[in-house]
This record gives C-alpha cells, sequence and structure tokens, in this order.
C-alpha cells in the first residue's frame, strides 16, 4: 500500500492550466470587464459608468493588465478630448465560451437558487 502511494504524482498549483487561467482573468472586476466587452467596444468612461464601485485607478489597472495579456486591444482615436475604447483581441473573444458557461452555472446554482431547509 505504500508503494501505491509513492506512485502517485500531484501536480503543484503552479503547473494547474486552471491556476494559470485564473492568473489572467481572474479577481473582482476582469471578468466584468471581459462580459460588457463581450457585447462591443467600450469607452474608458462608460465603463467606468457601468462597473459600479470600481475606482478609476483600479479600472485603469486592470485594462492596463488585460491589454498586456493580450485579452483587450486599447484604441486612442486622435481627438481633442482625447477618446480611448476597447475590445477584445481574438483571444479575448476565445472566452465567449467559457464565460457564458459561468454565466449559466450563476444563474442555476446561485441566482435562482432558494434556499431550503434540510426538512424540505
Amino acid at each position: 500500500m505504500a508503494a501505491e502511494k509513492n506512485e502517485i504524482k500531484y501536480h503543484g498549483v503552479q503547473e494547474c492550466p486552471i491556476t494559470a487561467t485564473i492568473d489572467v482573468i481572474g479577481g473582482k472586476w476582469k471578468p466584468i470587464i471581459i462580459w460588457l466587452l463581450l457585447e462591443k467596444p467600450v469607452r474608458f468612461g462608460e465603463l467606468h459608468k457601468t462597473i459600479d464601485g470600481i475606482a478609476l485607478k483600479v479600472l485603469s489597472r486592470q485594462l492596463k493588465e488585460l491589454e498586456a495579456d493580450g485579452i483587450i486591444i486599447r484604441k486612442a482615436y486622435p481627438e481633442i478630448p482625447p477618446r480611448v475604447e476597447y475590445s477584445l483581441s481574438e483571444k479575448g473573444r476565445s472566452l465567449q465560451k467559457i464565460m457564458q458557461l459561468l454565466s449559466d452555472w450563476s444563474r442555476e446554482n446561485i441566482l435562482n437558487t432558494t434556499q431550503k431547509s434540510p426538512n424540505n
């Protein structure tokens, strides 16, 4: 039995593909940003108004990280006042199915559930 335990190899968290994904798209704000950009390109100010509770500094940092990871594209228009628009890259668009699955799971298991007592 001890020999069997030695044969089982556990991979570290760093080797987990889910951990790698969460490092890129996880957190409180990134999934929301991605979800909003699935519909259409959005300007910085519109994102800030839409995402209740996010600080400008935090939004800016999250967008920079998503851009650095190739998830979003930042397009600055040479206008006065400056206009900046964010959209999903092809890599970002590839998240559409997983975002929809997360949304579906949430609706089925969190948003539409009622708490039942063990006796019901």
